[in-house]
């Protein structure tokens, strides 16, 4: 098989991406061409500010950091005009079933803007088809005690790394790793408005971002009847969708933050660690 002719990192700026930027910069792993983050514009704003923080360490370092949009999830979510690449919500039927909608959001706004991006840098934008042979590595920051989301690249000219798995490194690795060298507040990567958060998260942030949490409130209050683009086009209703597990308004919850042991996974671009049962989409469509 043909070496790769580049070497990027998927950043998605949570702790085990932020690690392998901060090893690559450190000259303690092999470099990277340029560290791509896909940003979804809904990001919290201290996944920003650890993003500029990484920016500068990286730019030290000779690495470039590239980011790359697919758009503004949450402004795309509620445009009649736009369509909806569905996110994880939690969904609840005329007859009161239990669900949850199909999650896209992932692939839309996080994967195919940084495969865009690479097939860029590698002088082979898109419809154009890259040949045999030209392919780049893509490291992503998944460690040990998640082995089992490594996957290999549904594309040729990707070849998906794991310099944690090489390391033998696990996520309290990295998070001491990065204590060390006083980034021990990388914050978990993730939007806003993602349905996976915890309630330890929603506390959080309704006490200590207010201004993030009315975001939230009102998003989940404007996605309450599915996607802006299906009630414009006249599609009958099959269910109300929600932020929270609960399904009743986020302003309305009884958050109950349990106590952990360590710190919430985070989704980055190849890492969401979560499994989404599927039952109905946002465009109030049945899924098989």
């Amino acid at each position: 098989m043909t070496a790769p002719t580049h070497r990027f990192l998927s950043l998605g700026a949570g702790v085990q991406s932020s690690t392998l930027l901060l090893l690559a910069a450190q000259g303690e792993i092999s470099s990277f061409d340029a560290a791509i983050f896909a940003g979804t514009s809904w990001e919290p704003a201290a996944v920003y500010r650890h993003l500029d923080r990484l920016t500068g360490i990286a730019e030290r370092a000779g690495i470039e950091v590239a980011r790359v949009s697919a758009g503004d999830i949450r402004a795309d979510a509620l445009d009649p005009a736009h369509r909806f690449a569905s996110m994880p919500l939690f969904t609840l039927g005329l007859n009161g079933e239990r669900g949850m909608a199909r999650r896209q959001c992932t692939s839309e706004y996080k994967i195919k803007p940084i495969k865009a991006e690479v097939r860029r840098r590698l002088g082979y934008p898109h419809p154009r088809r890259v040949p045999a042979g030209v392919r780049a590595g893509m490291a992503i920051g998944i460690s040990v005690d998640e082995v089992s989301r490594a996957r290999n690249s549904d594309v040729g000219y990707m070849r998906n790394v794991f310099p944690l798995l090489e390391l033998g490194w696990r996520r309290d690795d990295c998070l001491r790793y990065l204590h060390q060298r006083g980034l021990g507040d990388t914050p978990k990567s993730s939007c806003v408005g993602c349905p996976f958060h915890d309630d330890r998260f929603w506390v959080d942030l309704k006490a200590n971002s207010p201004a993030e949490w009315a975001e939230a409130v009102a998003f989940d209050h404007a996605i309450r009847n599915g996607s802006a683009r299906a009630n414009a086009e006249g599609h009958p209703l099959r269910g109300r969708f929600f932020l929270h597990r609960q399904r009743v308004p986020l302003n309305e919850v009884v958050l109950r933050p349990r106590p952990q042991p360590g710190d919430t996974l985070g989704c980055g671009p190849w890492t969401c660690p979560h499994e989404a049962p599927v039952a109905v989409d946002a465009e109030h469509k049945e899924v098989a």
